[in-house]
């Protein structure tokens, strides 16, 4: 678990600047932050937050637990975090003054009940900052490495939610529904780092869902797949490392007053 919490964390490094600008924290805010993961935008919140809180919920108890180890390494007494899916979580009323999220308001059974119950723990007034992928056409990592794993075959639907929000008029007609106004777009064009060399890319990408799910969609031993998903990477070797193009939004908005 601490190697997926580092490699996301590391994919997503370029990304991150981008978020923190967006959801522009102050110092007393009430932070909630959205299938947080492994906690390091929990973290990152919590730090500039000092007369306020950061809450970090996600599904994975395995995650929270090293969310709550690195945040108590770190020192911060003013970040918590809770098991639960953020559709049906108990959150408290009007308790938020900003919700953040990276890339984990894609996936929710109920998009409209999940928006309405955010929209329930933001303050009117409030804010929100999420990072969702923009469509699957947009991010080569994506499709190329489904690809190379099993020539021919189709995103599952699984996998295709990552890409749920990646359609500006979806998202806007989801959020307005819950209650959000001046709901905006922002175009992040940045590289997904894999790891520093081909073979620290393939390690870690074989423990992802993406990947496993592809191998289980192809016949016989894992060994020719394996060797184009490696032969893929090693096309994408820079300087800085195994890098594939992507494209994401950061949808910000502010919760009426109604």
């Amino acid at each position: 678990m601490l190697q997926c919490a580092d490699f996301y964390d590391a994919e997503l490094s370029r990304h991150n600047r981008h978020l923190r600008a967006a959801a522009n924290v102050g110092m007393h805010e009430r932070i909630l932050d959205i299938g947080c993961g492994a906690g390091q935008t929990t973290r990152e919140a919590a730090l500039i937050a000092t007369e306020g809180s950061a809450v970090g919920v996600d599904t994975s108890a395995e995650m929270l637990e090293v969310a709550r180890q690195r945040s108590a390494e770190a020192g911060l007494r003013n970040v918590r975090f809770e098991l639960g899916d953020a559709q049906s979580h108990n959150f408290p009323a009007a308790g938020f003054d900003l919700c953040i999220s990276r890339f984990g308001t894609m996936f929710f059974a109920d998009p409209p009940a999940a928006f309405a119950n955010i929209a329930h723990a933001i303050r009117p007034g409030g804010r929100i900052a999420w990072m969702v992928w923009q469509s699957q056409e947009c991010n080569e990592w994506s499709g190329a490495i489904r690809q190379a794993l099993a020539p021919g075959s189709t995103i599952s639907e699984k996998a295709g939610k990552a890409f749920s929000l990646g359609d500006p008029l979806i998202a806007t007609k989801l959020l307005s529904s819950a209650g959000f106004t001046s709901i905006d777009f922002i175009d992040v064009h940045e590289p997904v780092f894999y790891g520093p060399d081909v073979d620290s890319a393939v390690d870690a990408l074989s423990h992802l869902y993406m990947v496993r799910d592809a191998l289980s969609h192809t016949d016989g031993t894992a060994d020719q797949p394996l060797q184009r998903l490696h032969d893929l990477l090693k096309a994408h070797m820079t300087s800085e490392g195994v890098l594939f193009d992507s494209r994401a939004w950061i949808i910000t908005a502010v919760r009426s007053a109604g």
